[in-house]
């Protein structure tokens, strides 16, 4: 196969940037376009050549055009569709795959996001090629390593060049483990540009009106992990929590199919309601648009952890740990478990909580200050 880098885009530098997930590209959405500005506003070897690369490590139903249409993020140059399997068969597939694709490329830089199997294997296999990584979301710790992402966070920042930072408690992480602070770049959260520049069209979502609901009168509930849905006994006191909470205030629940499907082996009969609102997986516009709205978010995501913060919605984290602490320290968000979880719910019920704060550099323009570093840095070698 030919090279894929556009012979109409001439550079001195080639990226490849790698998406392994829908997350992902939600936080190279940022990027791309914030190297499309740069290459509309200089000229000749100084534009920035790339491609997308798809390990297809997840199939995911909502990775189609119209989620790459919605978030303006481009089609991937490079499917590499690996598949699901074991940790160690889909990493060896990413592998194997992305080998070839670097040899051929010849990148500057390989840049990863986030912390799934795709970025630590792309990882693996740009450093053992000699060629430099740039990780976004670097530093962020569980400090829980029976997580396979926290063995991802780490084997990455170990390896990568260059360690892009949301926060500055991830840059303490990195110093801990011995990373030189010449590798460290503290640029802010790459996911709220992606939320910046989608926050006026989910702000036009009618999902609300459609439901029926106004804003500050509801609860909104997005539950994935296997420590909560997977576990019987965790799974039916959540769902009693949220039908006892139900009868005070409407509760939206977009159900993902294999929650829904665990609900019945575990004998569940709740039924969608008036006040119980379960849904179909919704997109991002609608997700945004309920959590700005909601009187709260109760959650085990990463990503409301941040969106929450940043919106200014109270938000309880259905997890014993975060890798995202900042949102706890300074932001609206609370951890909490399923034996304490009503009590937390009667405190933000309560309005007891204290209002939290937007971090430093959670501005929308994290990836225009990785450009530039990364531009930086590769006219310095």
């Amino acid at each position: 196969m030919n090279s894929i880098f556009k012979p109409n885009v001439p550079s001195k530098m080639k990226l490849i940037l790698v998406a392994g997930a829908r997350p992902n590209f939600m936080k190279i959405a940022p990027l791309i376009r914030a190297i499309q500005v740069h290459n509309e506003q200089t000229g000749g070897a100084q534009k920035m050549g790339h491609i997308l690369v798809h390990t297809g490590q997840h199939y995911d139903i909502q990775m189609s055009d119209i989620f790459f249409a919605e978030l303006g993020i481009p089609a991937p140059d490079i499917n590499l569709e690996v598949g699901s399997g074991s940790h160690a068969e889909q990493t060896a597939r990413v592998m194997m795959a992305f080998e070839p694709v670097c040899i051929r490329e010849k990148p500057d830089w390989v840049v990863v996001v986030g912390d799934v199997n795709s970025t630590m294997a792309c990882t693996l296999v740009a450093s053992k090629l000699g060629v430099k990584v740039a990780h976004v979301e670097a530093g962020l710790r569980s400090f829980d390593r029976t997580m396979p992402e926290e063995i991802n966070r780490i084997v990455t920042d170990s390896l990568a060049e260059l360690l892009l930072t949301p926060s500055a408690d991830a840059d303490e992480n990195l110093k801990r483990e011995g990373i030189p602070a010449s590798k460290i770049r503290l640029v802010g959260n790459i996911m709220i540009d992606t939320l910046v520049a989608n926050l006026n069209q989910a702000r036009r979502s009618c999902l609300a009106d459609t439901l029926d609901i106004k804003p500050k009168t509801f609860v909104y509930v997005t539950l994935h992990r296997p420590s909560n849905v997977d576990d019987v006994k965790s799974l039916i006191l959540i769902m009693s929590q949220l039908e006892s909470l139900a009868h005070r205030i409407p509760v939206v629940f977009p159900v993902h199919p294999r929650t829904r499907n665990m609900m019945k082996l575990a004998g569940l009969s709740i039924q969608n309601g008036a006040n119980l609102k379960l849904l179909d997986p919704i997109g991002y516009h609608d997700s945004l648009s309920l959590t700005e709205k909601a009187k709260f978010v109760l959650t085990d995501s990463g990503g409301l952890q941040e969106e929450s913060t940043y919106l200014g919605t109270p938000c309880l984290t259905l997890r014993p740990n975060t890798e995202r602490p900042v949102t706890v320290i300074v932001g609206t968000n609370k951890l909490t478990r399923p034996d304490s979880l009503a009590d937390d719910i009667e405190e933000v019920m309560q309005n007891r909580r204290a209002p939290g704060r937007i971090p430093p550099y959670w501005d929308g323009h994290t990836a225009e200050r990785i450009v530039k570093i990364l531009r930086q840095l590769t006219a310095d070698s």
